[in-house]
C-alpha cells in the first residue's frame, strides 16, 4: 500500500498494511533544510520543500500546509509580523465589540498574499505527489479564528457575558473557514486539518452548546466538498472528547495528556485517533531507543483500532533527527 491507500483503508473501516504515521512538522521542517522560519511561513516553496525533504528522510504518510494560525486573520486585514527565525506574531486583535464586527469585511482569501500562499502550497504538493500521499490543507476553526480576531481574554469573556457577540463572530469565521477549505480542496487537498486550539480553554457546556455545533456545520460542508476532516485541539481535551466525536471529524488528534484508553472509550470505534507521544518529554528530550519503546507500547494498546501514530502536537525544532526517525520507523515493526 502507498500512503494514500493506507488512509483510504482506515476511512473505509478496513485494516491497512501498517499503521500510518504522521508527525506535525513546522519549525523542524524549516530547520531540516536550513531555512529560517519566516521563510517557511511566508513562502510556500520553502514549506513544500521542507515537508517533502522530511517525508523522504523519515518516511511518514502525509504532508500538510500547516505553518501558523494567522492566514485567515491576515485575509481579514490584520497586520502579521515575521520574526526572522520564529513563528509569526499578530497583536492586532481589532474586533473587540459590535462596532468592529459590523465593519469587518469578508476575508480576502484570493487577493491576500498569505491566504493565497497556502492555496499555492497545496497545489505544489499536488503537482509533486499526485494521488500517492494525502495532502492536508489547514484552516482555523470558528472559535480559534474568533480568538485570533478578538483576543483570547476578550473572546472568552464574551462567551460568558455577551454570547450573542461571540456567536456572531464565530459565524463570520465559520463562513470564512468554509470558503478557505473549498479553495484548498479545489487546489488538491483531500484532508482538511482544522485547528481549534482555543476550544480546550472553554467548559464542556460551552463547547457542546456553542463551539461543537459550528464545527459540525463546517465539517459537514467539507465532507460535501469531497474531503475528510482532521480536528486538532491541542492540550488536555479529555473532557471534550465525547462531544468532539459528534462533530463528524474523520480524524481526531489527541495530545499526550489524554490517556489513549480514555480517548478510545470517549470517541468510540468509528473515529480515527491520531497521537499521542509527548513531543517534548517523549521525543525532543529522549533517545531513539526510548522513543521506539514508547511508540511500540502505544501501538500495542491500539492494535486493531483505527489509529494514526503521531506526537501529541508539533515536533519541536531542536528534536534530534534520530528521535524523529525512531518514531516514524516504529510503525514498521
Amino acid at each position: 500500500m502507498n500512503s494514500q491507500q493506507r488512509h483510504d483503508a482506515l476511512f473505509a473501516g478496513r485494516t491497512p498494511d501498517r499503521v500510518p504515521v504522521y508527525p506535525i512538522l513546522m519549525t523542524f521542517a524549516a530547520r531540516e533544510i536550513g531555512r529560517k522560519y519566516s521563510e517557511f511561513a511566508r513562502d510556500y516553496r520553502v514549506l513544500v520543500e521542507g515537508n517533502l525533504t522530511c517525508m523522504e528522510r523519515y518516511g511518514f504518510d502525509a504532508v500538510s500546509v500547516i505553518s501558523d494560525p494567522w492566514r485567515e486573520t491576515a485575509a481579514f486585514g490584520a497586520k502579521v509580523d515575521f520574526p526572522t527565525d520564529d513563528v509569526p506574531m499578530c497583536t492586532d486583535q481589532f474586533v473587540t465589540g459590535w462596532d468592529e464586527l459590523k465593519k469587518l469585511p469578508d476575508a480576502d482569501l484570493t487577493g491576500n498574499s498569505r491566504a493565497r500562499d497556502r492555496i499555492e502550497g497545496v497545489a505544489a504538493f499536488k503537482r509533486a505527489l499526485g494521488n500517492a500521499v494525502p495532502i492536508i490543507g489547514w484552516i482555523e476553526g470558528p472559535l480559534a479564528e474568533a480568538v485570533d480576531l478578538a483576543g483570547m481574554t476578550n473572546l472568552l469573556m464574551k462567551l460568558m457575558i455577551e454570547p450573542a457577540f461571540a456567536e456572531a463572530l464565530m459565524d463570520k469565521c465559520l463562513v470564512t473557514a468554509e470558503a478557505f477549505a473549498r479553495l484548498q480542496i479545489e487546489a488538491g487537498a483531500n484532508i482538511m486539518g482544522v485547528g481549534d486550539a482555543a476550544a480546550s480553554q472553554v467548559s464542556p457546556d460551552l463547547y457542546a452548546r456553542m463551539v461543537m455545533p459550528r464545527q459540525k456545520r463546517l465539517f459537514d460542508a467539507i465532507h460535501a466538498m469531497g474531503a475528510k476532516v482532521k480536528l486538532h485541539i491541542c492540550g488536555n481535551i479529555t473532557r471534550h472528547l465525547s462531544a468532539m466525536a459528534q462533530t463528524g471529524a474523520d480524524i481526531i488528534d489527541f495530545d499526550y495528556m489524554v490517556p489513549v484508553e480514555h480517548a478510545r472509550a470517549s470517541v468510540g470505534q468509528e473515529s480515527i485517533l491520531c497521537g499521542n507521544i509527548d513531543p517534548v518529554g517523549g521525543v525532543l528530550n529522549s533517545t531513539p531507543e526510548r522513543v521506539r519503546d514508547e511508540c511500540l507500547k502505544l501501538l500495542s494498546r491500539q492494535r486493531g483500532q483505527r489509529f494514526i501514530l503521531s506526537a501529541g502536537c508539533e515536533i519541536p525544532a531542536a528534536t534530534p533527527p534520530e528521535n524523529l526517525k525512531a518514531l516514524c520507523d516504529a510503525v514498521r515493526g
